[in-house]
């Protein structure tokens, strides 16, 4: 489906039920390509995303038609759905074809890399050194395919920072926001003047606080350090004393937060490149929104997935077959266009399809190159160890309390430390 015709009513239908997306086997076309000999094109292959990785019905039916292989796309609503789904049925049955894991339990995954079949040796060198090196196990193995990353920029409504008084040229936004302190006096300002909040989730500076952290929640021996990192503490301060009072939310990915981005309830959001493809289904006739090349204290990564192959699926050559062709360079760079997925291959990135793409929705904003730009701005990789998921989760739960009043900052702190201590 493509990004621009999702709706809300679409996506928290899918928290619940996926939405099973049944490909035809013919081009753009219409013309039928002959099936592989390698594979068995009688076979009809499933797989299981979340959010909007830019697997279009159209770009599906490529694999198709190049095949004669069939595909059914079973798309959760939200990362934490699917990481429930796969953690429920790995090993065991009822897991797709090919499955997205999503990077916050990626390394969670890891522990269990003899459960998903080996990328072929062929493919090694395709991805960034750090996405594969991430992906491959004690045994040398690469288990999982890459499909992007997540460089942080500042997505915002124009129109909303000139009624308020900012600027609204995106060169002049990008020079707010050298820092988190620039950032929060800003947001401050903003809600002074006009009432409403000034971005939409306290939840997701938080993430990209964390984000900007060497060590989060566990060394890399995986040893804990939650409760006793100070940089944790601070991020939770920051967030609870500065995010809080300026957003709209606590959190991400309600009804009432779809809805806000067509109707004006905030002017602001940290924003990596899939989430451009969000916000333009859920507001397909807002002309305000545009895109900063900027990020406090210089850039973060928020997500990137990888696919993977269950290795006691029932078509595991075919499975590889796909999983291979939607990471391929030519595809990441398709899927990127359909809904801002930024490529985790160099090739890919270098496509002039990518580095000369502007998006019409957002104001005719350059962002694969400003992509390329806040790539290239991250200079810390958070290492996420086995429990990251389950400890960042905890956290944000802790600010949504203090968000909703239900207690106060210190005693939120408290519990959280309690509630980790126990995993």
């Amino acid at each position: 489906m493509n990004s621009r015709a999702l709706r809300r009513t679409a996506l928290i239908a899918a928290a619940a039920t996926t939405t099973a997306l049944v490909l035809a086997g013919c081009s753009n076309t219409g013309t039928t390509a002959e099936p592989d000999d390698e594979v068995d094109s009688d076979v009809s292959l499933t797989l299981a995303t979340f959010n909007d990785f830019g697997y279009t019905d159209d770009l599906l039916a490529e694999f198709t038609a190049e095949t004669g292989i069939e595909v059914v796309q079973n798309k959760a609503a939200t990362s934490n759905d699917a990481r429930a789904n796969f953690f429920q049925k790995l090993g065991k049955s009822g897991l797709a074809d090919v499955e997205a894991v999503e990077v916050d339990w990626f390394t969670e995954m890891m522990q269990y890399s003899d459960l998903v079949a080996p990328v072929p040796e062929d493919l090694k060198g395709r991805w960034l050194d750090w996405k594969e090196q991430a992906a491959t196990d004690a045994n040398g193995n690469l288990v999982a395919y890459g499909t992007d990353v997540g460089p942080q920029g500042i997505c915002y409504r124009g129109d909303l920072f000139e009624a308020a008084g900012l600027p609204s040229d995106r060169a002049e936004v990008a020079e707010l926001f050298p820092t988190w302190d620039a950032f929060f006096e800003v947001g401050a300002d903003y809600v002074e003047k006009t009432g409403k909040p000034f971005i939409d989730s306290a939840n997701s500076v938080l993430q990209g606080v964390v984000n900007q952290l060497d060590i989060a929640y566990e060394e890399t021996d995986n040893s804990i350090v939650a409760t006793e990192n100070p940089d944790i503490r601070a991020a939770y301060d920051t967030v609870v004393d500065k995010a809080v009072p300026i957003a709209a939310y606590a959190g991400q990915w309600s009804e009432d937060w779809y809805a806000s981005m067509a109707g004006g309830e905030f002017a602001a959001m940290l924003c990596p490149p899939w989430m451009h493809g969000i916000i333009a289904g859920e507001a397909p006739d807002v002309t305000g929104w545009d895109v900063a090349d900027a990020f406090p204290e210089g850039g973060g990564n928020w997500g990137g997935s990888y696919l993977v192959v269950p290795a006691n699926g029932k078509n595991v050559e075919a499975a590889q077959k796909l999983a291979d062709w939607l990471t391929d360079p030519e595809t990441q760079a398709k899927a990127f266009v359909n809904a801002g997925t930024f490529p985790s291959q160099i090739e890919a990135q270098e496509s002039a399809d990518v580095t000369g793409f502007t998006n019409p929705y957002f104001n005719d904003a350059p962002t694969g190159e400003i992509g390329i730009n806040r790539a290239n701005a991250i200079e810390v990789a958070t290492y996420k160890g086995p429990k990251y998921f389950q400890f960042h989760d905890a956290l944000q739960n802790a600010v949504t309390r203090v968000f909703d009043g239900l207690e106060d900052k210190e005693t939120s702190w408290n519990n959280w430390v309690t509630e980790v201590s126990a995993f």
